[in-house]
């Protein structure tokens, strides 16, 4: 299983979930984005194809003919790229609230607030209170807003939400049989389980939802034990 991270966070978005993975069942690779974490100081394209070519690459060194997949957040449209351009590979793919391969409409106030959050710290903690519904700490806000800006660069953390929200593929994904587990946050109004079936559930018919009632964007933090869960049983079936 190779985990790709979102929009905010790098690899460590996974760390709270890290503990409770079944190591014996399950061999798990974390990579961050070029930009991103360990790879900070990676330049590119910052782009969805250049995400895909890279995981596969570390799916090659690895030596995994044959994968699965977990997305967060932007990580969701990214592994779906990593499917296509890797045909017979993926073996199944877990969405966390993740962003549909159509990208996000944005409305003017939106996309000004989103763009405007690679250089503003509060747009960033608008957003992830936002899509968690308005109800979590504000220290948590601030540890998840002080989080990303040490871990990404400004170029790329701009340069990715162009990817994210504005590359449209589902003409490439519909009618595909890739086994796909989404989740939603019940908490998450960009996100949600409507959304959800509006779109992944559309266009892959052996695509199922779950919808956790007690998270919104960030099952990752909120919903640690109830996520892994999730995760491990719909690799196993």
């Amino acid at each position: 299983m190779i985990a790709l991270h979102g929009w905010f966070g790098d690899r460590d978005a996974f760390a709270k979930i890290r503990p409770y993975l079944n190591g014996e069942a399950f061999t798990y690779a974390f990579p961050d984005y070029r930009g991103y974490g360990e790879a900070r100081d990676i330049t590119g394209d910052y782009t969805l194809a250049e995400i895909a070519g890279d995981v596969i690459t570390l799916a090659d060194k690895l030596g995994w003919d044959e994968f699965s997949l977990v997305g967060h957040s932007m990580g969701g449209t990214a592994m779906q790229r990593v499917m296509l351009d890797a045909p017979g590979r993926v073996r199944r793919m877990v969405g966390v609230s993740p962003v549909p391969a159509s990208g996000v409409p944005f409305d003017e106030q939106g996309w000004a607030l989103f763009s405007g959050a690679a250089d503003e710290a509060g747009n960033r903690r608008a957003i992830i209170d936002f899509t968690t519904g308005g109800r979590l700490p504000g220290a948590w806000l601030d540890e998840m807003v002080d989080h990303s800006l040490r871990v990404s660069t400004v170029p790329a953390f701009r340069a990715y939400l162009d990817a994210w929200a504005r590359t449209d593929f589902h003409e490439e994904v519909v009618g595909d049989t890739t086994p796909v587990l989404v989740i939603a946050g019940a908490h998450d109004p960009a996100l949600s389980a409507d959304v959800m079936r509006g779109t992944w559930l559309e266009w892959y018919p052996n695509a199922r939802l779950t919808t956790f009632q007690d998270a919104g964007h960030y099952a990752t933090d909120e919903t640690p034990l109830a996520l892994v869960a999730e995760i491990e049983g719909f690799l196993a079936a």
